[in-house]
């Protein structure tokens, strides 16, 4: 039985621990507080995520670590990831793991074409800047032979697990839409496609870069459905709480004002490319290559406003 260490708890983190285990693996879910996440054959330790040591300690003997963690406030990417990032390159070299990072699409900065596996990264703004120089400084150490390195990634994310806060989709479209409520924009326009990843497939594809020899030494997108706009996304989410296809409308000025209160809101300034024009994902190679397909809409569909009811 191989062992991967999981570091962060959120909804990713947690889907990747849940697919490792039903391959067979034992699973050790690394973070700051060690609380037990409550997942059948999940062990918990406390970890400091930024201390190379401590993640060393914590994944000797491990197959992979798993990078699933993500500072907490979005507004300090550029403070908060560079120590992370580099204790868990720094643990993976030191105990023979494999180090698998979760990560998203800013690194591509605004494009005007699909985006595939070899789309030059040319972020348009700082939390992309952080993400790219992540992966180019894993793939260097990878090519110089010091560790084995893979990275995930995804768009942005919906589904059971997804955060208040976390999902734009999940707080602002899927819940108001099922309950027959208008649909608010935070960016953009409600006729342009947008690629939405499911994060369960987010998590089965950790567990399987983690276990796959093939994974490492380059990037892999996330298993994709079709691109969506919001206007189709509310209008599916309606009809299957039973109600016709709402209006959407740009958020209502007081509430805006309200959440450019947030840092967090604010900071989506620097990726507000993504909803003015396509964000189209092609994940066909991942998708060829490992045998994969993403869940089908309407499956995780249902699946997040059941969640989201409960």
């Amino acid at each position: 039985m191989a062992q991967h260490v999981v570091v962060g708890a959120g909804g990713i983190g947690r889907a990747a621990a849940r697919h490792l285990v039903e391959r067979g693996h034992e699973v050790v879910m690394a973070t700051r507080s060690g609380t037990d996440p409550g997942l059948p054959g999940v062990r918990a330790v406390a970890v400091d995520a930024a201390d190379a040591s401590s993640l060393a300690a914590a994944a000797a003997g491990a197959d992979s670590i798993v990078n699933a963690v993500n500072p907490s406030r979005y507004y300090t990417w550029e403070k908060d990831w560079p120590p992370v990032a580099a204790a868990l390159l720094a643990a993976a070299e030191a105990t023979g793991a494999g180090l698998v990072t979760v990560s998203n699409l800013y690194p591509y900065g605004p494009v005007d074409a699909p985006m595939t596996e070899a789309t030059p990264l040319r972020p348009g703004g700082a939390k992309g800047r952080v993400r790219a120089t992540m992966w180019e400084d894993a793939l260097a150490a990878h090519e110089a032979g010091r560790v084995r390195a893979t990275e995930l990634r995804a768009s942005d994310y919906f589904g059971p697990g997804a955060g208040a806060g976390v999902s734009l989709l999940n707080s602002f479209v899927l819940g108001r839409a099922a309950a027959g409520k208008s649909v608010w924009l935070i960016k953009g326009g409600a006729d342009v496609p947008h690629a939405w990843t499911y994060l369960d497939d987010i998590g089965l594809l950790a567990a399987v870069l983690a276990t796959d020899e093939r994974s490492w030494g380059r990037a892999w997108h996330v298993p994709t459905v079709e691109a969506r706009t919001v206007r189709e996304v509310a209008a599916d989410a309606a009809a299957l709480g039973g109600h016709p296809a709402p209006a959407v409308r740009p958020m209502p000025g007081i509430v805006k004002a309200l959440a450019r209160v947030s840092a967090t809101v604010r900071e989506l300034d620097e990726t507000a490319y993504q909803f003015e024009r396509p964000f189209l994902l092609d994940s066909s190679l991942t998708e060829q290559t490992f045998e994969l397909q993403p869940t089908p809409w309407d499956t995780a569909l249902k699946a997040t406003l059941d969640a989201l009811h409960d």
